[in-house]
């Protein structure tokens, strides 16, 4: 069986994928389009990181490949349609970066909460402005979290800890999967008049594309801060960047965009009040050897047992029977 893997993938991923008899594996930091295009046809597995977009046209130049495993949760970068239609089975791996993400997400909560980038920055200047950077607790706030799966219940156990009230927005999860953390599940309506911080962890869908717009935005309290490490579709950058200038929303931090790497004249880059990172959710050194574990394991597991664990195109198994 050969594996292409044109992303980096973690050293521990690759050991376990080399040690696997009748396996061979090409593996690059990062494959162009191209490269990758000449590579596949001769791909049975294809693990991919979120650089590389698998659409209908790579995969209809893999005639070998069964399957396409995402060292990661999201697979947003692969047409999912397309794999169904041709019978390839997408795997995800959505465990190893979950602490990752929602530690990201409190430390960007906390950095808004306290204006720590400003002030660093004001103090590498050679300034010394503490009344210029008040900032407000995070005890005693309301936590909204849009979207209650695993990081979001991550957060919420870590966010505990801060003694916050917290409140979820989530209708595909059972209220006692809340209850039992002591989390309220509420409308969407009521999360965004409440929340005195409102984190976003969401999987992308038509459904919730731009989720946070001029009209969500008006719905929520004065004064909110927004944190955002799930995916950049949820936003609508513009309506932001306008709610942040009118003084309705106080602040953002965000780690995912709508277009990555954002474009020079994102409204959002260089606004005053809202604090970037490059999209460092699962930028840990733990994470890239869990998920990199996990989805190479998945794939052995797939190619030579016939056992497939975190399909995110279920349907697709129906023809393999």
């Amino acid at each position: 069986m050969h594996i292409l893997i044109p992303d980096n993938l973690d050293k521990a991923g690759l050991a376990l994928l080399s040690k696997a008899e009748g396996v061979t594996i090409q593996a690059a930091a990062k494959m162009s389009r191209e490269e990758v295009l000449a590579a596949i046809p001769d791909a049975d597995a294809l693990i991919i990181r979120s650089a590389t977009k698998v659409d209908r046209t790579m995969m209809q130049a893999a005639p070998k490949l069964k399957l396409v495993g995402r060292a990661g949760v999201g697979v947003d970068n692969v047409d999912l349609a397309a794999a169904t239609e041709l019978g390839i089975v997408v795997m995800n791996a959505p465990d190893g970066n979950t602490v990752a993400t929602a530690e990201l997400a409190l430390g960007l909560m906390l950095a808004l909460a306290r204006h720590i980038p400003a002030a660093d920055a004001s103090m590498k200047a050679g300034q010394w402005e503490r009344k210029a950077y008040m900032g407000v607790e995070l005890r005693g706030k309301t936590l909204g979290l849009i979207g209650f799966g695993r990081v979001g219940r991550a957060v919420a156990k870590r966010a505990a800890a801060f003694e916050m009230t917290i409140i979820a927005y989530d209708p595909f999860i059972p209220a006692e999967v809340a209850t039992n953390m002591g989390v309220k599940l509420v409308t969407l309506d009521e999360l965004l008049a409440t929340a005195d911080f409102i984190s976003l962890h969401a999987q992308p869908s038509p459904e919730n594309h731009n989720l946070i717009n001029a009209q969500t935005l008006a719905k929520m309290k004065k004064g909110v801060r927004i944190v955002n490490d799930s995916r950049g579709s949820l936003i609508d950058e513009a309506a932001l960047a306008e709610a942040i200038k009118a003084g309705q929303v106080a602040g953002a931090a965000l780690d995912v965009y709508q277009q990555e790497p954002p474009e020079a004249n994102n409204p959002l880059i260089g606004l005053p009040g809202v604090i970037h990172t490059p999209h460092l959710g699962a930028s840990t050194l733990e994470a890239q050897d869990e998920v990199a574990v996990q989805i190479a394991q998945q794939t052995l597991d797939a190619l030579f047992k016939g056992e497939y664990r975190n399909v995110v195109n279920p349907d697709v198994l129906s023809k393999k029977r």
